[in-house]
């Protein structure tokens, strides 16, 4: 299986465990001039935009980790081109998480950082 495949494979496992805990998905692999969003859905009121990290091990570091700044305002700014596609105002409350997957180990942070505006 090549790394694009994997990714997906591991994309559509957290959905479903995202779906499993109330989140409705509206979107995946959305593509934008300046990234990409990995899902987007809506929990509890928010508009999601979730960023997926899997690693097999621990050798590159931990999965949460590898969404560091620069990765935040691509997928703020990809965010932003989204909510203008779609005519969603800024009445919109929108939250950032991520789903970190290590080994088989799932982890959901939600609200794991704000936007960041640049």
């Amino acid at each position: 299986m090549n790394r694009r495949s994997t990714g997906t494979e591991w994309e559509r496992q957290a959905g479903a465990y995202l779906t499993a805990r109330g989140m409705r998905l509206v979107e995946s692999n959305f593509h934008g001039r300046n990234g990409e969003i990995d899902l987007i859905g809506y929990h509890e009121g928010y508009l999601v935009f979730v960023e997926v990290k899997f690693r097999k091990t621990q050798r590159a570091g931990h999965a949460l980790a590898a969404v560091d700044y620069r990765k935040q305002c691509r997928i703020c700014r990809t965010a932003d081109y989204y909510r203008y596609l779609h005519k969603l105002g800024d009445n919109v409350s929108v939250r950032y998480d991520v789903v970190g997957i290590q080994g088989e180990e799932i982890q959901w942070v939600q609200n794991a950082f704000p936007h960041v505006y640049r």
